[in-house]
């Protein structure tokens, strides 16, 4: 009797604990796998690894923007449409990009769709608000012109192979996130760089798992 006292005292103790959740920092940095769906890591693989190939890549050492002094390349970033079945929000991984290749020093970043909007609405204010002297308002046909435009697509896969005999009853699943991304000059519309990051994520799941 009292053995079986003691054990439901240690089961009301142990039950808070059990019931309560934590919360903490981890590191952004460290690899996700909680799940095989798209996340943090595989947003910095794909457009680490792209933004590395573009800083380095031999096909711009020779090419240099309108101002010959400034060998900045000046740069618009477009989208990056979504081709996977999943709904990702690619505009992170462009915004990632962009961080990169701005502090590498060898690109010079004109503000994209968002920043555009943003612009008008404070030009606007600045000429018609009546708010702002007009020799500090700024004026509309002054903006910096870009030299290139970089796009891109993401592609995703999803391959299963159920439950066999030679896979002792496992399953498995394959995704596959293919990025490709293009580098265009506006004038000529000429390809002055291209490249790919692949990415696959695998889940196996035992034979009594679902």
């Amino acid at each position: 009797m009292k053995l079986t006292i003691t054990r439901l005292a240690l089961a009301a103790l142990a039950l808070p604990l059990v019931a309560c959740s934590t919360v903490g920092y981890g590191d952004p940095n460290q690899v996700e796998t909680v799940n095989i769906d798209y996340g943090l890591s595989d947003l910095q693989k794909l457009a680490g690894g792209m933004a590395d190939s573009l800083i380095q890549a031999p096909q711009l050492s020779y090419y240099q923007g309108r101002d010959s002094n400034d060998p900045r390349i000046v740069v618009y970033l477009g989208g990056v449409e979504n081709r996977t079945t999943e709904h990702i929000d690619t505009e992170g991984i462009t915004n990632s990009i962009q961080s990169e290749i701005f502090n590498s020093g060898k690109f010079r970043v004109v503000a994209n769709a968002q920043g555009q909007d943003e612009i008008g609405r404070q030009v606007s204010f600045q000429q018609d608000s009546g708010r702002v002297s007009l020799e500090t308002a700024k004026a509309f046909g002054s903006q910096l012109g870009a030299d290139v435009v970089l796009y891109g697509k993401l592609f995703g896969y999803d391959k299963r192979s159920g439950r066999s005999i030679e896979s002792f009853g496992s399953k498995t699943q394959n995704v596959d996130y293919q990025f490709s991304l293009e580098l265009v000059d506006i004038t000529t519309g000429e390809l002055l760089w291209t490249d790919e990051e692949l990415v696959r994520k695998t889940k196996r799941t035992g034979l009594f798992g679902k």
